[in-house]
């Protein structure tokens, strides 16, 4: 038999090595994806103690200041009766295929057949009702409201507020639009995948009265659907009909997964609201593109010149908006960008934050390996911030790595105190979505004044899935749903 020759034996080991190496690695992503497809998990609860422990799934009773009980169930916290002027949607989650106008077709996952989903505009104080029925989407369906304020019952989270609906059954929402801004909504089972799929769509909820005069609208939502970049659904530019002179607001909203650059060419513009919040006296912007995270809604106004176009683009899909006629504008080279941090004016002292809070938490969003943790930690393994109602809470979120993480909280609103240190000194600037980049830290304030069970996470959904997520949890809260594989409930998979 001939032996080997040194070369041979060499190329034998570095084949070996390669091997083995591999194996580990795989068994490493393997490992530390186990933590997100637990078999049961509360969500209610403080999940797991210190780093070694047994992590056995307590269910300790929370107690008031006071000493008496006070539980309350999750689902069992619904909207108080309302005369409002109600308004009711229908939308049916199903398996389509979609021709898109690229002469490309797309298998997809639709809410009434239509990708994105039907847009559903409401009024300011109405109650809104939507019924969700589940056609034949096998792994369940929910519907969660991005950005607005509503009972925890409503939110539309797999195993927190709701079991997933299967094919077959239906759920009703019902809450009431107590805020007007621009919102989007989309399914919390399996979001990074269903997101991907086509289970989303706009809500835009109109004020009763509006603060910025204008005289045209259009919304704008960017998605990637299988990793093809869409804006309102077209793989083309979207066009927007405006009379030369007239004045439009155009609403942007950021559903897919990236960081995206958005710029304004051929008139100056303001940035009036930002996640559906108004920002007070906003400032004429000219050459200037601005960031927004996964998930987050800037609102813009602009007035089109009497001669050429005005174009609204994004630079990560490469797609824009075209508003109104005539010539095409020049494109800048060199625009600034935009913060937020010094712009508009600030308000009255009655809303300034305040300078003591009753609870205060450091957040710090990381990678380890094939995980993406939050303190070091993933998913269920993570504590929840616990709160009382009436608690105002300061969160300092720092980006250590990992990517962008636009960091999004359920069921609130929070006010941004700094950036890197440096106060706010502009407009109060109020979210729920805060776009963060390696090296940020910024600090915000709570108020808990809505009791249930919330998330928060990166609404980089890929980074979600792979464990960017834990719960903002009220104390004397529970939740009869549970998280996992026997239940089928997986809201950040």
């Amino acid at each position: 038999m001939r032996k080997l020759s040194r070369k041979g034996k060499v190329s034998l080991n570095v084949l070996a090595f390669i091997i083995l190496f591999g194996a580990v690695i795989i068994g490493t992503y393997f490992w530390q994806i186990r933590m997100q497809k637990p078999l049961e998990v509360d969500m209610g609860v403080m999940h797991h103690g210190e780093a070694g422990s047994n992590h056995a799934h307590g269910a300790a009773i929370p107690v008031t200041n006071n000493g008496a009980l006070a539980m309350r169930a999750c689902n069992e916290i619904i909207a108080e009766a309302s005369e409002a002027p109600l308004r009711e949607f229908r939308l049916t989650a199903a398996q389509a295929v979609k021709e898109l106008d690229n002469g490309k077709s797309a298998k997809v996952w639709a809410f009434n057949g239509l990708v994105p989903g039907p847009e559903l505009r409401v009024t300011e104080g109405d109650r809104v009702r939507i019924v969700l029925n589940n056609k034949d989407i096998n792994e369940g369906v929910t519907v969660h409201w991005h950005g607005i304020v509503l009972p925890c019952s409503q939110d539309g989270v797999a195993g927190v507020s709701q079991n997933a609906v299967k094919p077959g059954e239906q759920f009703t929402y019902e809450f009431e639009a107590g805020h007007p801004g621009t919102y989007w909504y989309h399914s919390h089972q399996a979001s990074s995948e269903q997101v991907k799929k086509g289970l989303l769509g706009k809500l835009i909820v109109e004020p009763k009265n509006d603060a910025f005069d204008y005289d045209e609208e259009d919304s704008l939502l960017i998605q990637q659907l299988n990793g093809t970049y869409l804006m309102n659904g077209s793989t083309k530019d979207w066009n927007i009909e405006a009379a030369p002179g007239s004045t439009v607001r155009v609403r942007v909203i950021n559903a897919a997964n990236e960081t995206d650059t958005v710029s304004v060419n051929g008139a100056a513009y303001r940035i009036i609201a930002m996640d559906g919040h108004d920002l007070n006296e906003p400032g004429l912007l000219d050459n200037y593109e601005f960031r927004m995270g996964a998930g987050q809604r800037y609102d813009l106004l602009l007035q089109i010149p009497q001669q050429g176009k005005v174009i609204v683009a994004s630079k990560k899909s490469g797609l824009k908006a075209t508003l109104g006629t005539g010539s095409d504008p020049v494109i800048s080279s060199d625009p600034s960008l935009f913060s937020f941090v010094d712009y508009g004016k600030p308000v009255s002292d009655k809303s300034k934050a305040r300078l003591s809070f009753d609870r205060n938490y450091s957040v710090t969003l990381d990678q380890n390996l094939f995980v993406n943790t939050i303190n070091g930690k993933s998913f269920h393994e993570i504590p929840p911030m616990m709160v009382e109602e009436g608690d105002h809470v300061k969160i300092t979120i720092t980006n250590a790595g990992g990517g962008d993480h636009p960091f999004h909280l359920h069921g609130h609103v929070f006010r941004v105190l700094s950036r890197n240190g440096q106060p706010l000194s502009g407009s109060p600037v109020y979210l729920d979505t805060l776009l963060t980049q390696k090296g940020e830290a910024f600090e915000v304030h709570v108020i808990a004044d809505n009791p249930g069970l919330w998330m928060m996470h990166c609404h980089d959904l890929m980074h979600a899935s792979m464990g960017m997520s834990m719960m903002f949890n009220y104390e004397g809260v529970t939740t009869p749903y549970r998280v996992g594989t026997k239940s089928g409930n997986l809201p950040d998979l």
